[in-house]
């Protein structure tokens, strides 16, 4: 990601974005990183609105929820290969293929798309939530790649949205956010969620069932005669 940033910088990219948002990264240093979730999250607050780098497998890829206006869309750029040369990766693969019969492009592609799937994840957290997820990489046209992305995702995954050219994702994405920007009447809303009403009916329900099942337990037993 460091040499993509610098890259970035070197062509003018960042200050181009900079100009609408402002930019924030994270780094091995766990103090500068909570600043900079801490700024971000203000930006966001303030409507003034951010960027926020991170890395696949890093700590906020894997434990940072990005909810509501804090990630309404998500940029998963290539696809995150675990390091092959690395000693426990190695004997996890030998004792696989050995044990199951698994093959070696097999399991890390399937690790791949999990790793993938869980970082774009971090922007949808409630039913109520939404966001844009953007695979920024052709491989995942890909069916062997593709067809291991979540259910949850591929449901919503049309075919008329791959392969899309950076100024026919401009229009997609306009089109999602004032969508999803809309109002949405009580008519609707009751559709999606649950009530205030269906709430404590159901609460109600489930009180009446624990009930019935601590009378249950105490009455005393049936005698048998012998």
């Amino acid at each position: 990601m460091d040499y993509v940033i610098a890259r970035w910088h070197e062509d003018g990219l960042l200050e181009e974005l900079m100009a609408h948002k402002l930019i924030f990264i994270e780094t091995q240093d766990v103090m500068e990183t909570t600043l900079a979730l801490d700024n971000f999250r203000r930006a966001c607050d303030a409507g003034r609105g951010a960027v926020f780098f991170s890395v696949a497998r890093g700590k906020v890829a894997e434990g940072i929820d990005f909810d509501r206006h804090y990630g309404r869309a998500v940029v998963m750029i290539g696809v995150p290969y675990q390091y092959t040369l690395s000693r426990v990766l190695r004997a996890r693969l030998d004792y696989l293929r050995e044990t199951f019969q698994i093959k070696e492009s097999d399991y890390l592609a399937f690790d791949a798309i999990r790793q993938a799937a869980q970082c774009v994840g971090r922007v949808i957290r409630s039913k109520a939530d939404y966001g844009l997820m953007v695979f920024a990489d052709k491989r995942y046209q890909r069916h062997d790649k593709r067809d291991k992305l979540p259910k949850w995702i591929t449901s919503q995954l049309k075919e008329a949205h791959m392969n899309l050219s950076t100024d026919m994702l401009m229009v997609v994405t306009r089109e999602f956010m004032r969508t999803m920007a809309q109002p949405v009447g009580q008519e609707a809303t009751g559709r999606g969620l649950l009530s205030q009403s269906a709430v404590n009916a159901i609460w109600e329900e489930q009180q009446l069932q624990r009930k019935q099942q601590a009378l249950e337990q105490q009455a005393p037993a049936p005698m048998q005669l012998g």
